[in-house]
């Protein structure tokens, strides 16, 4: 079975790893979970973290052939419409994205011109479906919990699963966005516990547990089965939904989750410019 090359990128503001995904038998490659920096103060755009990938994709004279999401971000803009741009590649995202648009489409009062059937990304993926990254074949798992739309991307001994882990030390995605569920997620949760104990798993954030000074972006299936603090291996399904429920109840919510959520259910796109030419985010006031 041919191994992916895995190339980490970590963007500090908002703990999120974005990966370049390679073939090491030619020169295709993927890239997933990207950063548009966003300065929340002054309202800016900037393309720094997205300019590394694309350096790095140059300097090894690669050919992107995907632009990926795990699910619809709720801590960070997608870059993905400015790779697409400069780099090429299709995008992509589960196909429970609908969910997902119609929720925030109607929180943000995002009107009939924003279309909620998912024809921002060029595929949609439903559980099961396969992709190809040169000769590397890629599997779609749907892992659902920390949204309803959460994908996993298994690519030879390599899991990209989004939010739905963390580190062992730090335990599991949140469940309470709108159409979040705990025990979804203990299930996808187990499923991909059940991968061979060493396969390899590239997580979306790390925020630094307690007494750890080093980030890191991967883990393995042992590990999580092992140490994970939330759900290792004799947590029961009741447990780990009480122990998530009351959790979450404590928990603030994300810095940039209201302009993440009404870029990122556009595939990265900001909102049209209104009748003044300019470009508004739009903060929904005591909603969430």
């Amino acid at each position: 079975m041919r191994q992916p090359i895995v190339q980490p990128f970590f963007d500090e503001p908002t703990n999120t790893f974005s990966y370049v995904v390679r073939d090491p038998d030619s020169q295709a490659c993927a890239i997933i979970d990207s950063v548009l920096d966003f300065d929340y103060a002054a309202g800016r755009i900037d393309v720094r973290s997205a300019d590394e990938l694309i350096a790095y994709v140059r300097a090894h004279d690669l050919k992107v052939e995907w632009i990926l999401e795990t699910h619809v971000h709720a801590d960070h803009l997608s870059a993905a419409p400015y790779l697409h741009e400069q780099l090429g590649g299709k995008t992509g995202i589960g196909a429970h994205i609908v969910q997902v648009q119609e929720i925030f489409g109607e929180a943000f009062n995002a009107g009939t011109g924003f279309a909620r059937d998912g024809s921002q990304f060029d595929r949609l993926f439903a559980e099961g479906d396969r992709f190809r990254i040169g000769h590397l074949e890629g599997e779609v798992w749907h892992t659902p919990g920390h949204t309803p739309a959460c994908l996993t991307y298994r690519v030879g001994d390599a899991a990209f699963v989004g939010d739905t882990l963390f580190m062992p030390d730090y335990g599991t995605a949140r469940c309470d966005f709108p159409g979040g569920d705990a025990r979804a997620l203990y299930q996808s949760i187990q499923r991909l516990l059940a991968l061979p104990s060493n396969t390899r798993l590239f997580l979306c954030h790390d925020y630094l547990a307690p007494g750890r000074e080093d980030y890191r972006h991967m883990t393995t299936v042992a590990e999580q089965r092992q140490a994970n603090i939330h759900v290792h291996e004799g947590v029961s399904e009741e447990a780990f939904v009480k122990m998530r429920t009351e959790r979450d109840a404590g928990l603030d919510m994300p810095r940039l989750i209201l302009p993440s959520v009404q870029v990122n259910m556009r595939a990265g796109n900001l909102p049209p410019a209104e009748d003044n030419g300019q470009v508004y985010l739009k903060i929904p006031v005591n909603r969430f």
